[in-house]
């Protein structure tokens, strides 16, 4: 449909003809219900029930009155109102629609009070049931259409109590994978953290190594035979305590980088 005819009286009424007929269809099915158990035509639940469905049937064909008038009148000429020959045999459908339904609603009411006049007469004269009674609680019945509806109405609470189960389900699993990102996140922050330790410790250990095999050199060249009987007994001493240094720091570099590596 065009946005041209978002202001035609047409679809206005429509949609007060579609309100009040979703209205009418759970009293008729209490009307029904009632009627079903109702031992008398003028029993108070049952007559208040006719009353309000009649009262709704009443608006509603005055309403769809409108809607026939303004489709016999466009039927004539549509372009003339801006609409196609589609849209017509749309809103001719609906006319037909709504009013056959009204028309069963109205049916099944004049039968309906004439079955409960039969069945009030029948119980005064004869205390027997009629055979006529056994067709009204036979699948075909009233009392079957309700049964079949409470039916229904139980299966789709059970549809949606499994529904519920598998929301709540994919809801605790939403959850856990929430958790276990946010704890491979923090692995992964903890597992930078120890990546920077490592470099950091891997550079002091190349600086130490250097300083260190500086120091070897320099003790190799004190050390050398040719000049050893040349050296004093001072330089003896130091030579000996620089190779004392040299054993810690190789003891302090191992010690080190056991740690790195346990870390």
């Amino acid at each position: 449909m065009s946005s041209g005819n978002e202001g035609d009286p047409f679809l206005q009424v429509q949609a007060d003809v579609l309100s009040t007929l979703d209205t009418s269809r759970p009293l008729f099915t209490s009307y029904l219900r009632i009627r079903s158990i109702a031992s008398s035509p003028s029993s108070p639940e049952l007559t208040q029930a006719r009353d309000e469905l009649e009262s709704t049937l009443g608006d509603l064909t005055s309403d769809l009155h409108d809607l026939i008038d303004s489709v016999q009148a466009v039927e004539i000429d549509p372009f003339r109102y801006g609409l196609d020959i589609d849209e017509v045999g749309r809103r001719r459908r609906l006319v037909e629609e709504v009013g056959g339904e009204i028309e069963d609603m109205r049916e099944e009411l004049a039968k309906t009070i004439a079955g409960v006049q039969q069945k009030s007469y029948a119980a005064s004269v004869n205390p027997l049931p009629l055979p006529s009674s056994f067709d009204a609680e036979s699948p075909d019945g009233d009392g079957y259409a309700v049964f079949e509806q409470q039916r229904q109405v139980e299966i789709m609470h059970e549809q949606d109590e499994a529904l519920d189960g598998v929301f709540k389900t994919v809801g605790n699993l939403r959850q856990q994978a929430d958790v276990m990102g946010r704890e491979l996140e923090e692995q992964g922050e903890m597992l930078d953290e120890v990546d920077t330790l490592a470099d950091r410790m891997g550079g002091k250990l190349q600086t130490g190594m250097k300083r260190l095999g500086t120091i070897i050199k320099k003790n190799e060249g004190r050390s050398c035979p040719i000049h050893a009987h040349r050296r004093p007994a001072a330089d003896v001493v130091v030579d000996t305590m620089s190779s004392c240094c040299i054993a810690i720091l190789i003891f302090i570099l191992i010690l080190l980088l056991i740690l790195v590596l346990v870390l």
